[in-house]
């Protein structure tokens, strides 16, 4: 009975294994390509009239790891796919990208990950200034949330009397 509890729990444990995620994953590109990846999020983003939704970061960032967790949340996932083009730039070392984000007003040196929201245009709606995200591992996945609903657009012919838009 010992043999079978114990192959029972060497199995568990290997199948747990096999299917957790990485606690470091690669979720930012190789910082050159950061701006042909934010040129083909403007062209998306105009077609499908959605937000760009710009996250600065680094694979070595704890917090931008939690971050992505978040963004993928069973609660957020869909939302965030249905109202934001996604674009992850990696800000190296913060030595990397640094123009990017000067150009969307978004203070590297203050930590990351940072976000901005763009219109489907590219137009800047919002750039975060006070690291807001910086310590997401203290933070909930609601946080992420309510960030998405505040910055998500708004659908033509919706109205606040209207519920499902």
């Amino acid at each position: 009975m010992k043999i079978f509890r114990r192959a029972a729990l060497v199995a568990f444990l290997a199948l747990a294994v096999g299917t957790a995620r990485p606690a470091t994953r690669e979720i930012y590109p190789d910082a050159a390509q950061a701006k042909a990846d934010l040129a083909a999020a403007l062209k998306t983003a105009a077609q499908a009239h959605k937000r760009i939704l710009l996250d600065f970061g680094g694979n070595w960032c704890g917090d931008c790891q939690v971050l992505d967790m978040y963004f993928h949340d069973p609660q957020n996932l869909p939302l965030l796919e249905a109202n934001f083009v996604l674009v992850h730039v990696n800000i190296g070392y913060a030595d990397r990208n640094l123009d990017i984000a000067s150009k969307y007003e978004v203070p590297i040196d203050k930590g990351v990950p940072a976000l901005a929201v763009l219109s489907e245009n590219g137009k800047l709606l919002y750039s975060q200034k006070n690291h807001q995200f910086s310590a997401m591992r203290r933070m909930e996945t609601a946080a992420v949330t309510q960030f998405l609903v505040q910055w998500k657009p708004v659908k033509q012919g919706c109205s606040v009397m209207v519920v499902n838009c």
